[in-house]
């Protein structure tokens, strides 16, 4: 089995703002005008976008939310666990990997404006992954959670809200 930091040599990921490595794969080049799309968006934006995303050992991907929808993959590594905060303050828990006999999915599409975070199960290990969203993501759609204002918003999520934010908004 291969280790992270191949992955991150060879993909030539970067370190991304919400925990973890990426780097853009895919922008399409058509384009969306803004009047042709719902109003929650700034500006024109490309049809569809995709990167590589990689999480390794204690690393997560800190709650987040966007604009679109947002389609994760899997692709090696070990099984990740995937935390969706619903509008009705409901906690959804997935896991992404390639144990389907323990429920994983190869797949997984997060709907837009929800907040969502992940870890990696085996912290000993790393995941590697894809991401395709459209129309295509753009960060001024990318909303970093702000760990005292989501637990206020959800106090009874407070302990997964706890340990897949960053203190004061600082990676660790």
């Amino acid at each position: 089995m291969k280790r992270a930091n191949y992955w991150i040599e060879k993909l030539e990921l970067i370190k991304h703002p919400e925990g973890g490595y990426y780097r853009e794969i895919y922008r399409s080049n058509e384009r969306l005008l803004q009047n042709a799309l719902p109003q929650r968006y700034s500006g024109d934006r490309n049809m569809a976008t995709s990167i590589y995303f990689l999480l390794d050992g204690n690393q997560f991907s800190s709650f987040h939310r966007i604009q679109s929808d947002e389609t994760w993959h899997f692709y090696a590594g070990t099984t990740l666990e995937l935390f969706i905060l619903e509008n009705d303050e409901k906690l959804d828990h997935f896991l992404l990997g390639q144990d389907l006999e323990c429920g994983a999915n190869l797949q997984l599409t997060i709907p837009r404006n929800h907040w969502f975070g992940a870890r990696l199960i085996d912290k000993n290990s790393y995941a590697l992954l894809g991401c395709t969203v459209a129309p295509g993501f753009h960060f001024d759609d990318f909303e970093l959670a702000e760990r005292t204002k989501l637990v206020k918003e959800f106090p009874q999520h407070h302990k997964i809200i706890s340990d897949l934010t960053f203190a004061n908004n600082n990676q660790r």
